[in-house]
Parts: C-alpha cells; sequence; structure tokens
C-alpha cells in the first residue's frame, strides 16, 4: 500500500525515473575504440578500490542494455537518466570522434524512447578521458574547453532526440574528493589543484551549457548537484562557525555561482588560493537554466576541528540514529530542507531530485527473492520528503531512485549495493529486489490517482 506516500500532492505529470551512470554500469572499456577514463587509471591502482574491485565489466550494460530496459518497463518508470562516457564519444578528450561510441548511445536512446522511457542525459559524472588528465584535467582551462565541444558532438548526434540534458553530475565530488581528499579519480590531495578544478568544472557547465543550446535550442538544460542539510554540533560558537565553513565547502560553493552570486567571499578567503579567473567568466558560468538536480543522501552533523584539513569542520557521529551500509545517517527531512532551500533561497523555477538512495548487504533468499526492507523504508520515508516539499511549495518536477542496478559504486567497488535490481557479478544475472516492485507499486499508485 502507498497510504503512508501523500501521492496526491505529486503533480500529475511528475516524472518517476531510476538513474545509472556509465563507468559503474557499462564494462566494456577496451571495446569499439573507447579510451582510458581516470577511472580506469584509478581503479587499477593498487589500494585504491577496496578489494582491488575495478569497472572493466562492471553490470556489463554495454552488451545487456535490452534487458535493462526491459526492466525499466518492469518498473513502470517514465524516465530514465543516463550518464555517456566521454572516453567512448572522443576517446583522448578533443580531437577524433569514435563513432561507435556514439552509436552505442544513439540505439539506447532509441531503444529507451521506444519503450516508452524518456532519456535524462547526464554528459559529465567524473570518466575524464585520461589523455586530459595528463595534459593537466580540471585543473587547467582548457579541459572546460574540451568538454564544451565533446557536449557539441553529443547534443548535435542526440539533441534531436533527447531535450533534457544535465551538463554535469557532482561536481563537488569531482573537485573535492578527487583533488583535495584523494578518494576519487584522479586521487590528488591538493587544496590548490582541487580549488583550480573546482573553477573550471563551473566554468565547463557554463560553456557547455551554451553549447547544447546551440546545437539544439528546444533544450531543457541543468546541472546536477549534491549537497547535504549542515547542523553544528552544539551551541559553542566554534560549533556554529564550523558549520557555516562546512556548509560554504559543501553548498554554496557550488551553488552561488551557477545562479550569479560568484564564489562566496568567506570561502575564497579560506581556501587563500587565487581562481583562474577572466573576464566574462562569471557570466558564462551563471548561464541560465531550465532545471536544476538535486542528488541527497544524508545530512551533516560537525564540530570545529582547527588542526584538520580545510574546512576545518570534522563530522560528529550522532548516537542512536538510523544509518544505511554506507554508515550514512537515514534522515528524510534532510531532502525536504534542501529542496525548500533550492526554491527560497535560489529562485529555482524547476527541480529534480536526480538521486537518492541507500546501499544495504542485500542477498538472494533461497526462494531467489531479494528481500530489502531497510531500503523500501528508505525510499518511502524520502518520497514523504518530496510530498511535504512539495506542499510547501517547492517546483518538484520528478524523482529519481538511485540505482537502477547493484554497480560498481566508486572506491567502495562492489561491496555496497544501491540497486533497485540485484545483480549476480559473476552471472550477470538481474533480480528485481523488493525494494524495485514497491517503488513500481507507489508509480502506480500515483497513475491511478490521477486516472
Amino acid at each position: 500500500m502507498s497510504d503512508s506516500i501523500d501521492l496526491g500532492a505529486f503533480p500529475r505529470d511528475f516524472a518517476w525515473g531510476t538513474a545509472t551512470s556509465a563507468y559503474q554500469i557499462e564494462g566494456a572499456v577496451t571495446e569499439d575504440g573507447r579510451g582510458p577514463s581516470i577511472w580506469d587509471t584509478f581503479s587499477h591502482t593498487p589500494g585504491k578500490i577496496d578489494n582491488d574491485d575495478h569497472g572493466d565489466e562492471a553490470c556489463d550494460h554495454y552488451h545487456r542494455w535490452p534487458e535493462d530496459v526491459s526492466l525499466m518497463q518492469r518498473l513502470g518508470v517514465d524516465t530514465y537518466r543516463l550518464s555517456i562516457a566521454w572516453p567512448r564519444v572522443i576517446p583522448d578528450g578533443s580531437g577524433a570522434v569514435n563513432a561507435a561510441g556514439l552509436d552505442f548511445y544513439d540505439r539506447l536512446i532509441d531503444a529507451l524512447i521506444a519503450a516508452g522511457i524518456t532519456p535524462s542525459v547526464t554528459l559529465y559524472h567524473w570518466d575524464l578521458p585520461q589523455a586530459l588528465q595528463d595534459r593537466g584535467g580540471w585543473t587547467v582551462r582548457e579541459t572546460a574547453e574540451h568538454f564544451a565541444a565533446y557536449a557539441s558532438v553529443v547534443a548535435e548526434r542526440l539533441g534531436d532526440r533527447v531535450t533534457q540534458w544535465a551538463t554535469l553530475n557532482e561536481p563537488l565530488c569531482s573537485g573535492w574528493i578527487g583533488h583535495l581528499e584523494g578518494r576519487m579519480a584522479p586521487g590528488l590531495t591538493d587544496l590548490t589543484a582541487a580549488v583550480q578544478a573546482s573553477y573550471h568544472l563551473l566554468l565547463g557547465h557554463g560553456l557547455a551549457t551554451r553549447a547544447i543550446r546551440a546545437a539544439c535550442p528546444g533544450a531543457q538544460v541543468g546541472i546536477v548537484t549534491n549537497h547535504s542539510t549542515v547542523t553544528a554540533a552544539s551551541d559553542d560558537p566554534a560549533d556554529i562557525a564550523a558549520a557555516l565553513r562546512m556548509d560554504g565547502h559543501t553548498n554554496r560553493w557550488w551553488l552561488d555561482p551557477v545562479y550569479g552570486r560568484g564564489f562566496p567571499a568567506d570561502m575564497r578567503e579560506l581556501y587563500g588560493v587565487e581562481l583562474p579567473e577572466r573576464a566574462g567568466d562569471a557570466e558564462i558560468i551563471a548561464a541560465p537554466l531550465d532545471w536544476h538536480g538535486l542528488n541527497y543522501y544524508f545530512p551533516v552533523t560537525v564540530t570545529g576541528d582547527p588542526a584538520g584539513p580545510v574546512p576545518y569542520a570534522r563530522e560528529v557521529r550522532l548516537p542512536d540514529v538510523p544509518r544505511t551500509g554506507m554508515d550514512w545517517q537515514i534522515d528524510g527531512s534532510g531532502l525536504e530542507a534542501l529542496l525548500l532551500r533550492l526554491t527560497e533561497d535560489y529562485g529555482i523555477q524547476k527541480l529534480y531530485v536526480t538521486e537518492n538512495g541507500s546501499a544495504f548487504p542485500d542477498t538472494v533468499a533461497p526462494d531467489g527473492e531479494v528481500h530489502d526492507p531497510e531500503r523500501t523504508a528508505y525510499f518511502e520515508e524520502h518520497l514523504e520528503a518530496c510530498a511535504r516539499a512539495i506542499r510547501k511549495g517547492a517546483p518538484l518536477a520528478g524523482y529519481y531512485a538511485w540505482s537502477l542496478l547493484d554497480n560498481f559504486e566508486w572506491a567502495y567497488g562492489y561491496d555496497k549495493r544501491f540497486g533497485l535490481v540485484h545483480v549476480d557479478y559473476a552471472t550477470q544475472k538481474r533480480t528485481v529486489k523488493t525494494s524495485g516492485r514497491r517503488y513500481a507499486e507507489i508509480i502506480r499508485s500515483h497513475r491511478q490517482i490521477h486516472a
């Protein structure tokens, strides 16, 4: 039953979807002309990935995509958020276009449309071509320019069928986790490089937005950013100041420039790194958008940590709160708060929850089923939060459950499972979990309300 979720709050044309990313599911990393990405390099570096896993095969979606489209039909989703692998389309990051790579996405897009599923395409989900990393990666301006050229190639090829485009997925992860914390590709721990990368990522977003619009005048263009609510651990002024810094680091740094406010002055001072600004860049970064995608997983509570790394704030582990298999706190109210903040503080007119989900240690039961009540409860709690936000005025137009499939979960390898569909990696057998069936029921119930 869907009684616990106020499905009447969701508009009639609300888009129910699910999402994946190229490196996490495609595999076939050396087939049909694909070049290496920074994640191929990083995942084959000993000690970087749990169990020394890598994405060479992943879910073998490159070969099994017809089955995966059929799975989406079984779930009843309206829309599917996928990412294009830059190194599959332009193996060296710039220059020659790989026809076979574009052909793959052509076939996939056509199959989705034939199945009644609207494609939502993300151009960058972290798999930078290694050839560009060798020339400085996101720390240099030319990568942003190459990204715009790549965006133009893809938009020209697919733009007759694809209308919804995202430039970047979670630039925070690329910028901070990849260049400052070193836990993601390219694995750097350099504040100067991280700040430069963050700047060029957002510049690339603005340039790509222009390129997409030039190629497809009717395109609906957005960006996907990940955020957390940030709370001070106490009313101590040091903790309150730490929460402000963490909010700047996690949220404002990635939102303010995109919405015309420039990079936050307090964070520029905190980082102490000169931005590689040029005249006109601010306007490019703040290119008008048609929608904004929010990825939300967990809230953060922090205390001051003067001896720690930037932003000198440390997460406090709260006792007696529910957590996922990633050890992330579960709190749907954070999703509601962020949707309202984006609406009220940034004036965003159209929002999507582009990722939301949870990992738990799923197993196939003797009856062949995968029972995952914790994930089902997680989805229900967060959809309830979406309904509350809509009732309060958030212009939420769609929700994408993360993820369609269990997949390569970055530095965690294959140990963490987020899928609505279980994947046996030894056989590639797909099994819809009970959470997947529950999601399908929610979608059906919403349609019945508006029938």
